[in-house]
């Protein structure tokens, strides 16, 4: 008996490994791409799966996924990665880059978007998505608007689907020359949707003869939902489907998942669907829903019934999912804890705001450390500040480095930050001068700057830490290996887009007005979800 148990046993542990160490796991785990990465779109190569996210005021622009299961997703590159391709100068918070859509066809991948304030909708295109992409096609058209979409149908034309029209509008579109961006057609209204707010985020599909229009209506809060429509030509009239919206979490309150739209579908090697999309996890507050991660990338699987498309058999979408008619799960090694920028160059999570920080950084000018050159721009500037930082992607999560820096008078400080945009953002700074060198705890909300907590410090470099928690951050400060000293807390509330307003979430890195400061190591530890 105990011989066939072990047998049984291995068998099972067996079944559980599949080539290249993959494993035929049952669940997956909801955001599939944590922290801000929102208005996800998708498309697929042979057995691989490539995923872009809007970046708004944030540089590089627009990330680029790789997976070969749909779950787990290594960063590989940027499509956007010049000022050429990203002028971002002078744009607000939450301007700049809104939501691309990504296709492959042959071997090219074209990427579509929109520079709201600086330029309109535009095309970039590479054969390595991994590596550069080209200069900008703008678009040539009368009146952009946002949320642009490329369909590419099997006689070769292709088709420029966009919003139309502001918060009641609809879904324009118009056959384009991609190489070009010569419009062909005057755009042509398509679809007003169902008749929800903001009509956006158009994606085209041609499925057994059919042309299928999904989009997003009812604004990117909780009221958010994703519907379809279809019609036997790609100009309509386009019939609703009558059981839209085919997703939505606005009827679902307790669900830890909200605000879930704006997706877009693909169909795996092996004739299966799924469909990525957006949602948010928000933490609650005196009885209300905030959230400061940002809108993250959901994963649900679709089916088809009398012609339509079914997200997750009707059923709100889980934190935990059914794993069931996906590739063979193979998980990425775990990021290290530590960035000792020993490296020639800074890791592709690190990004600056509205601009590539040209000179405002330096890993040469003194070896294993990141020197910050600090400008006068600061954190509550629409400029670009010396201010290197990576997404939050956890709610529970340790953040910290360790900032040597000699202030040397008023307007000079350095140290760890969390922003949201220049109103509302959080730093742990070292500041004063020489001869008296403080730590303090500096809290903007909504443009109001308050120095909530202070404490001189003696010289030498300071380990500064946040511990992250959903619904408060917790600052503190080390120094010579001695204890921890807390200084203070602050919500997380105020860097929520309910509070703070806007589209991203909440960035956390390292800052320097005014004067140099040498970061020697970031340390970013999830501890938990």
């Amino acid at each position: 008996m105990m011989r066939k148990t072990m047998l049984m046993a291995a068998s099972f542990a067996g079944a559980l490994l599949l080539a290249g160490g993959a494993q035929a796991a049952a669940t997956y785990r909801n955001p599939v791409i944590t922290g801000f990465h929102p208005d996800p779109s998708i498309c697929r190569v042979g057995k691989d799966y490539y995923l872009a996210n809007s970046t708004f005021e944030y540089f590089p622009g627009v990330p680029i996924f790789h997976s070969r299961d749909l779950v787990n997703w290594k960063l590989i590159g940027h499509a956007l990665t010049r000022e050429s391709q990203l002028p971002l100068k002078g744009q607000r918070a939450s301007r700049g880059i809104y939501a691309p859509t990504l296709r492959c066809v042959g071997d090219t991948f074209y990427m579509i978007t929109t520079n709201v304030e600086t330029g309109g909708n535009f095309i970039v295109h590479t054969k390595d998505p991994a590596g550069e992409w080209s200069e900008p096609v703008w678009l040539k058209e009368k009146t952009p608007w946002i949320d642009p979409s490329l369909f590419f149908d099997d006689d070769g034309t292709v088709y420029y689907t966009r919003h139309d029209g502001g918060e009641k509008g609809g879904i324009v579109q118009s056959r384009i020359d991609v190489k070009t961006g010569k419009l062909l057609d005057e755009p042509k209204r398509i679809w007003n949707g169902t008749g929800g707010v903001w009509p956006e985020g158009p994606h085209l599909y041609k499925v057994d003869g059919w042309y299928y229009l999904m989009i997003a209506e009812g604004g990117t809060s909780y009221d958010h939902m994703i519907t379809v429509a279809r019609s036997k030509s790609p100009f309509g009239p386009f019939e609703a489907h009558k059981g839209n919206p085919i997703l939505s979490h606005r009827d679902h309150p307790a669900s830890p998942l909200q605000a879930t739209g704006h997706g877009d579908l693909v169909q795996t090697d092996e004739g299966k669907w799924w469909m990525v999309l957006l949602g948010v996890r928000p933490t609650r507050h005196d009885g209300k829903n905030k959230h400061h991660l940002g809108r993250e990338t959901l994963l649900a699987p679709v089916t088809w019934q009398d012609g339509w498309p079914v997200v997750n058999g009707g059923k709100p979408l889980a934190l935990e999912m059914s794993a069931a008619g996906l590739p063979p799960l193979s998980p990425l090694p775990k990021a290290p804890v530590r960035t000792g920028f020993d490296q020639p160059e800074l890791d592709l999570h690190w990004t600056f705001v509205r601009g590539p920080s040209t000179g405002l950084y330096s890993l040469a000018a003194r070896p294993g450390f990141l020197r910050l050159n600090g400008n006068q721009a600061s954190l509550d500037d629409v400029a670009t500040p010396a201010f290197v930082a990576r997404r939050q992607q956890h709610l529970n999560a340790r953040i910290a480095a360790c900032v040597d820096f000699k202030p040397a008078g008023a307007g000079q400080y350095a140290g760890l930050a969390l922003r949201m945009n220049e109103a509302n953002h959080y730093q742990l700074r070292i500041a004063g001068s020489q001869a008296a060198r403080r730590i303090e705890l500096v809290t903007r909300v909504k443009g109001t700057s308050t120095v909530v907590a202070s404490t001189a410090v003696r010289p030498g470099p300071v380990d500064l830490q946040v511990r992250a928690w959903p619904e408060r951050y917790e600052f503190s400060y080390v120094q010579d290996g001695g204890k921890p000293v807390v200084l203070g807390s602050a919500p997380t509330a105020a860097l929520s887009s309910e509070d703070a307003g806007g589209f991203t979430g909440v960035f956390a890195g390292v800052v320097a007005t005014g004067a140099p400061a040498d970061v020697d190591w970031f340390d970013y530890e999830p501890l938990g979800d």
